[in-house]
């Protein structure tokens, strides 16, 4: 049985990218009124807010997420990682370097992702998603690096941001160990927190709050670029790995160039066009893989949302009325098959 190329994880992984490159044009529009503390504390803020208000109209009123107790530390670990401690690392190093320089280096962030997922938390990795995540991130380079292969001064912030990339694989990494649960919850308390650290950080600098519609536009274009990006970047690590959704995701500046083209006049370079060429190559490798072997499922309890596939045979102790998908926990049996599968929150075997 050979699986669809464009399963829902990768579509999720890749509309996630896509907000996120869109709202990076969009975000260099707002910097003309508001200071970059300010505008990253406000787009954070938008998405930390929009979310949790979206989970109380889903379920109508507060409800305690289900997440198991274990969950909570690596929740705790990608917010401190990922919300507090890389933006103020990525601020400080920001303020040693050129922005040009920053934006090559920004993309280790993809690499140490992989990298992590791959030698720490053991996913599976084949020659053909090696060569596929090479190639993604080297589009990316080409797409940041100034005046197409001119010299970049990195300066001394260098080591500030790679800090900043690291603490960022780390929260991705973390956060897949929770993207079972619920993924408004994860990705609203997330925006939250680093909103609260970057708003408050603005603050002690003298920012000010703007006029009101500089402020619901910066929370508007958070709301979508990086709450609701980060919701499809959750569901894209529940199916894909870590490794494998970074790579999707690191299409963001192809695609935030893209439309920064067609909807600002940007002028289109040669790095452009190489960009999309390597980048389209490293998707590719990626949508064309086939990883079936014999595996054996431990006994696992969970919740999440799903329907009574092979992975989910389990009786009830509630009355059921028969709807799929539904969420609840449940508990897996041992079962030893093959059949292609992704490093997904059912699939995180060790491989010889």
């Amino acid at each position: 049985m050979r699986r669809p190329a464009l399963s829902p994880s990768v579509t999720a992984a890749l509309a996630a990218a896509l907000l996120f490159g869109a709202s990076t044009p969009l975000a260099k529009q707002l910097l003309r009124d508001l200071p970059p503390v300010l505008l990253a504390g406000l787009l954070y803020l938008g998405s930390g807010i929009g979310l949790l208000l979206l989970r109380l109209l889903r379920d109508r009123g507060w409800r305690a997420p289900a997440m198991p107790a274990g969950e909570r530390a690596w929740l705790a670990l990608a917010i401190a990682f990922g919300g507090v401690l890389a933006p103020l690392l990525l601020l400080l190093g920001l303020a040693r370097s050129g922005a040009a320089a920053a934006s090559l280096l920004l993309n280790l962030e993809a690499v140490l992702t992989a990298l992590l997922a791959w030698i720490v938390f053991r996913e599976n990795a084949d020659r053909r998603i090696v060569l596929g995540m090479l190639l993604i991130v080297a589009g990316a380079v080409l797409l940041a690096w100034p005046g197409w292969l001119a010299p970049a001064a990195v300066g001394p912030g260098a080591p500030l941001i790679a800090l900043a990339c690291l603490c960022w694989a780390l929260d991705n990494n973390f956060t897949r160990k929770v993207s079972a649960s619920d993924a408004l919850f994860i990705a609203g308390l997330k925006g939250l927190v680093a909103g609260i650290v970057n708003v408050a950080l603005a603050a002690m600098l003298g920012a000010r709050l703007p006029a009101a519609a500089t402020l619901a536009a910066a929370m508007t274009v958070g709301l979508f670029g990086y709450g609701v990006s980060l919701v499809l970047f959750v569901l894209a690590l529940r199916g894909l790995g870590a490794a494998r959704t970074g790579a999707y995701f690191s299409t963001a500046p192809f695609l935030g160039a893209a439309i920064a083209i067609l909807a600002f006049g940007d002028h289109v370079s040669p790095a452009f066009w190489l960009a999309a060429l390597l980048m389209g190559a490293g998707v590719w490798l990626h949508l064309t893989e086939r990883h079936e072997h014999l595996h054996t499922h431990e006994p696992l309890t969970h919740a999440h949302r799903h329907v009574h596939d092979e992975h989910h045979q389990h009786p009830h102790d509630f009355d059921w009325d028969g709807r799929e998908p539904h969420t609840h926990e449940h508990t897996h049996a041992p079962i030893t098959h093959a059949h292609p599968h992704y490093p997904d929150i059912h699939h995180r075997h060790p491989h010889r």
